[in-house]
């Protein structure tokens, strides 16, 4: 049956168009209920369950089956997930409104929907003949849509009583909406509120938890004192922005002091950049990465940023006036060079809430229901929680959803998700760093596993096309040990003509994961792998990452190939690019490489390569250099596990061979190639990855610091930077240049991926090349993965797509690449800073010797070269008499009674675990040597962590 509809629009140029919409309603739509006669097993995929075998209810003791409204979709959407809820049907028209709605929830309903052991029946209401209904005339959509969802539930409860006369299933309609549950229930449809049906499951009581809390009007009324001023409504605030008479921008809590928060502002507004929110009351409600409106407020009211680290401990709703004096010892007096403008949030534009990570803090009244949780991240308010099961979640980490925030209440409301286990437990530790840097690491879905190659798989004639066989060359690869996802091998042998020839070979992942495709949609939303300590989250499956796309030696690859023709003095006569397959001899490590390159009596093929490769590497570095490319320090730590509990036993910096360097060499110059063959070709829609110029403020520190030990750093140009850097040697104290090599790059900028057709810059500053990208690591980054469908089509070994040269699509894919990438970089320093902690926790107190990398006005922040790692030394203690501090910002300096610190001064300070925040534990630093009275701790404290203050008072007082 055809339904059609026709409707005029206007066009741009003033004409009229007729439009006919056809609408086509079937009679084979199934019901999803198996066995049923009627539908004669219409449907296809999941079903629903003959005969429910859910939690007894007290409302409807009868088997039955689930019908949501869309309201209940969006928000109980964790009660939804929760195993014991099954066999529910979900509307098409719920569906829709849901994608429409929010994404993500869609996601996770698509996902539900997908897990057989669920029952979830997806009902297409909108095409069945019985249940499809038409706007009346004067109804708005919101309750067409309400209506349409009463009649296939009205339709489901009479469907089902033919299947058989002595069936008693029942459908129930499950509204959080009031007047719909009274027009279904004047209907004759079981109809209950999300919250009624879960309470009556008597068996699962831990449910009621996962129930999203929505009534803030009750609460309002209830305890009546207002906090907040109201939020504009969307209208008026974009009006508003639009007039200029408010801002709009984003939200960004500060991790320091609870009360203060910053808004970036959206635009290229150069004036007010940023905009300063102190004080509760202005900052409204908002969370971190919130889209906000702000009205700035007159300069009369401006602020300077505080110093003051302030953390929310309050236990009591009712401290607000607490609070009020708190944000007056904010307001110190500055002067007005300091001042910054000031604002308030008025709106709230885009919530850009998740669900976060941390520890429930049990309310002290005994028997009560409502607690509050204070989230890991510091940038995220504390959240009211109702849970019965407060004492068995004490002491472990658990997830928590924000519902609102109502305007009388200091906190938000939220609900508990899940469990997620002991505080302290590497597991535990790993999944929280994992959840709280939005890292994704679901085991991929059956959808993406469905696109990979069926095993055993092997090269076919096909693909064979447009490839060259290089198998006979003498290809190896050298990684560090252990590796298993090989992206890269090289090889070097003369020609006949005397020159030599070098080849790149990277894995040609392109070829497994095609466009648009669901292994592809993953990769390009995972962006990167993300190696923690023990552990490695692939952005491919490992079919891929560890199989059929690494290198190994022995067996054939399909590879992306770049092949120079170089003279012995490494410049390039002629580049090629191919799709190849070749087969690696060798799969060595850094170690083993070097032990060839060293060793007399290896001259092998293989070696030989390596040879050549080394003296053509150093070439290539020593002009990179002189061209000013940047060689920069970073102490990178490495952990020795114990075999059998996998605790770290032993912490070492990582050793560096000139293999690693030549690897790296052959790796930024087939980079380079690539960009400038990709740039050639897509002059528009290249995917570039730049690196800007730090501004001259940047460097301050690094000048300051140099100028302190007689040294001085020129940073006009990279070239002039990195000559200085050469330069400022000091025969007595040899580890200076790498402690200012280390501190160069706390000055610098993140690189960054773009899309060529949207910036002009393209420099990468740290390795002097006015053009880079990334080609050489396929398998853990999906930029390479691009870069390498261009460069398949620049030299016609793949045919291009619509998506890959759309400039704004590629620009999108860049800003999560640079996402992902930053919060990788975040991740694995979080699991080095575990790690350390467990290494210590197991260790006890140690003492070493340290060097000050940074001096602050009440604390020195020193470098632990054995451990390469990092902390900061107080010299303001609770429940302590204060010492005399003096701070010099400009040469800078620390006075603490009458001995003074610079930066890079020798110290000895004394490590051990923090434990008396079990949430953030923390690796604590006091100073031995010099020894200052009343300041440095003596050098014989017992072999323990600090597992509280009181302990901590003791061992002090030795």
């Amino acid at each position: 049956m055809l339904k059609s509809k026709t409707f005029l629009k206007k066009t741009r140029a003033g004409g009229v168009m007729k439009i006919v919409r056809e609408h086509y309603l079937r009679d084979d739509i199934g019901c999803g209920a198996p066995g049923c006669a009627a539908c004669g097993g219409a449907h296809e995929g999941p079903a629903l369950e003959p005969q429910p075998q859910d939690p007894a209810s007290s409302l409807c003791p009868q088997p039955h089956y689930l019908l949501p409204d869309t309201n209940v979709l969006l928000h109980q959407i964790d009660v939804l997930e929760d195993p014991a809820i099954r066999n529910v049907i979900v509307l098409q028209t719920v569906l829709q409104e849901v994608r429409n709605r929010s994404a993500p929830v869609y996601k996770r309903i698509r996902d539900v929907t997908n897990n057989q052991e669920k029952h979830f029946y997806t009902f297409t209401n909108e095409h069945h003949r019985e249940t499809y209904v038409e706007q009346e005339q004067g109804e708005n959509a919101n309750d067409r849509n309400d209506r349409a969802i009463r009649v296939a539930a009205k339709w489901y409860n009479e469907h089902l009583k033919k299947m058989s006369a002595d069936n008693h299933l029942q459908v129930i309609f499950i509204t959080n909406d009031r007047k719909n549950k009274e027009k279904a229930v004047e209907e004759g449809i079981p109809a209950f509120t999300c919250e009624e049906y879960v309470k009556s499951l008597t068996a699962n009581p831990e449910l009621i938890d996962r129930l999203a809390c929505l009534s803030e009007e009750v609460n309002e009324i209830e305890s009546g004192k207002i906090i907040f001023s109201e939020h504009l409504p969307l209208s008026k605030l974009q009006q508003g922005i639009k007039s200029g008479t408010y801002l709009q921008g984003t939200f960004r809590a500060s991790r320091e002091n609870y009360l203060e928060a910053t808004v970036w502002i959206h635009g290229d507004n150069e004036e007010n950049k940023e905009i300063i929110l102190q004080g509760l009351k202005h900052l409204n409600r908002a969370v971190h990465e919130d889209i906000v409106a702000v009205e700035l407020l007159p300069k009369s009211q401006w602020v300077a940023p505080s110093s003051v680290v302030l953390q929310d401990e309050g236990q009591n709703e009712e401290d607000v006036e607490k609070e009020e004096e708190r944000e007056r010892m904010l307001k110190s007096v500055v002067s007005e060079k300091m001042l910054k403008p000031t604002g308030r949030l008025v709106g709230i534009i885009k919530r850009n809430w998740r669900p976060y990570c941390g520890m429930l803090s049990k309310s002290d009244i005994k028997e009560s229901r409502r607690h509050l949780f204070t989230p890991a991240d510091k940038r995220i308010p504390r959240i009211r929680i109702e849970t019965r099961q407060a004492s068995t979640l004490e002491g472990r980490r658990i997830i928590v959803a924000i519902d609102g925030w109502p305007r009388n209440s200091r906190y938000p409301n939220g609900h508990f998700v899940r469990n997620l286990g002991d505080v302290g437990e590497k597991e535990t530790e790993t999944e929280v760093l994992l959840l709280e840097h939005d890292v994704p690491h679901q085991p991929f879905s059956q959808a993406v596993l469905s696109f990979l190659p069926k095993m055993p798989w092997s090269i076919t004639e096909k693909d064979m096309k447009n490839r060259e066989d290089l198998r006979h060359l003498c290809i190896c690869s050298v990684d560090p040990p252990g590796c298993t996802d090989i992206d890269d091998a090289l090889h070097c042998r003369e020609l006949e003509n005397g020159n030599l020839e070098v080849g790149v070979h990277i894995a040609d992942v392109s070829h497994f994961i095609r466009p648009g495709n669901a292994l592809d949609q993953e990769s390009a939303r995972r962006g990167t792998t993300v190696y923690l300590c023990e552990k490695r989250i692939d952005m491919v499956p490992e079919l891929l990452s560890s199989n059929l796309c690494s290198l190994k030696c022995d067996v054939d690859r399909l590879a992306f190939s770049c092949i120079w023709e170089m003279n012995h003095n490494a410049e390039i006569l002629k580049t090629k690019f191919t799709k190849s397959v070749i087969n690696s001899k060798a799969s060595l490590t850094y170690a083993e490489a070097q032990l060839r390159i060293d060793s007399a009596n290896m001259n092998d093929d293989i070696t030989t390569s390596l040879r050549g490769l080394n003296k053509l590497a150093k070439i290539l570095k020593k002009r990179r250099i002189e061209k000013g490319a940047l060689t920069l320090s970073s102490p990178e730590v490495r952990f020795h596990m114990d075999s059998e509990t996998h605790d770290p036993i032993d912490l070492q910096t990582k050793e560096l061979r000139e293999t690693n360097s030549m690897v790296e060499e052959f790796m930024l110059l087939a980079n380079i190639s690539v960009a400038k063959k990709i740039h050639e070709e897509f002059s528009e829609h290249a995917l570039l990855r730049k690196h800007p110029a730090p501004p001259p403020s940047n460097y301050e520190i690094l000048v300051k610091a140099a100028r302190s030990r007689n040294l001085e750093i020129k940073t006009d140009t990279a070239k002039s930077l990195a000559e200085s850097l050469d330069r400022a040697e000091s025969p007595t104290f040899p580890y200076l240049n790498t402690l200012l090599r280390i501190l160069a790059t706390r000055c610098m900028m993140q690189a960054v991926y773009f899309c060529s057709g949207m910036d002009n810059d393209f420099h990468h500053y740290g390795l002097a090349s006015p053009i880079y990208t990334h080609f050489t690591s396929p398998i853990r980054r999906y930029a390479d993965v691009i870069v390498h469908r261009l460069l398949a089509v620049a030299v016609g070994a793949d045919c291009t797509y619509p998506e890959l040269t759309d400039k704004h699509k590629l620009a999108d894919i860049c800003k999560n690449l640079n996402f992902r990438h930053k919060m990788a970089q975040y991740a694995q320093r979080a699991s080095v800073a575990f790690h350390t902690q467990l290494f210590f926790k197991s260790k006890g107190i140690v003492s070493e010797e340290a060097y000050i990398l940074f001096v602050r006005k009440n604390a020195i922040v020193v470098l632990i070269p054995k451990y390469g790692l990092e902390g900061t030394v107080f010299f303001e203690e609770k429940d302590k008499p204060n010492p005399r501090l003096i701070y010099d910002d400009e040469i800078p300096s620390l006075k603490i009674e009458d001995t003074v610190f610079h930066v890079f001064d020798k110290v000895k300070v004394k490590i051990m675990l923090d434990s008396s925040n079990l949430q953030h534990q923390k690796i604590r630093m006091s100073l031995v040597e010099p020894q200052i009275p009343g300041i440095s701790i003596p050098t014989d404290t017992s072999n323990t962590d600090l597992n509280g203050p009181e302990k901590k008072k003791i061992k002090l007082g030795k």
